[in-house]
């Protein structure tokens, strides 16, 4: 889908309730892309994977049209289907997060949203920092392989 991107990151704080205040600049994009701001919060590669509810369908499409007689499908689609739960702002722009969704992804009190795109992910700041600070040796040559030239 066209239109405004998730870019850019921002460190944030749960509260004690569990609520995150999303940045108006994501909220912005939420509201730009789907309707009321909705969209699908899910579990995958240790963060959470934040959509807006127009991508989350065309995804969760592609999804239900696996064949599942892999044991390896079948299991990615419990973590992603079975990780997802439907959020909408409220009026301060913030969400809560469910006990397994802080669970899943080890959330303590400091995170960091991190724009992708379409999508956005909500990482543990420690766990960020950690995925961040890797040696990205080899990376150039995968993104040659895919026809992307990285200029820096």
């Amino acid at each position: 889908m066209p239109g405004k991107l998730f870019r850019g990151s921002s460190p944030r704080s749960i509260d004690p309730k569990g609520r995150l205040m999303l940045p108006p600049e994501f909220r912005d994009v939420l509201v730009a892309r789907s309707d009321a701001g909705g969209f699908m919060l899910t579990t995958y590669d240790g963060c959470l994977v934040a959509y807006p509810q127009p991508d989350w369908d065309s995804f969760e499409e592609q999804l239900n049209r696996l064949k599942s007689s892999s044991r390896l499908v079948r299991d990615f689609k419990r973590l992603v289907l079975g990780g997802a739960e439907e959020h909408v702002c409220d009026n301060q722009g913030r969400i809560r997060l469910s006990k397994s969704h802080l669970d899943y992804a080890g959330i303590g009190k400091d995170i960091v949203l991190v724009g992708q795109g379409s999508k956005f992910e909500i990482w543990d700041q420690t766990r960020f920092s950690e995925v961040t600070s890797q040696n990205f040796d080899g990376l150039a040559e995968e993104l040659s392989e895919s026809g992307i030239d990285l200029p820096i």
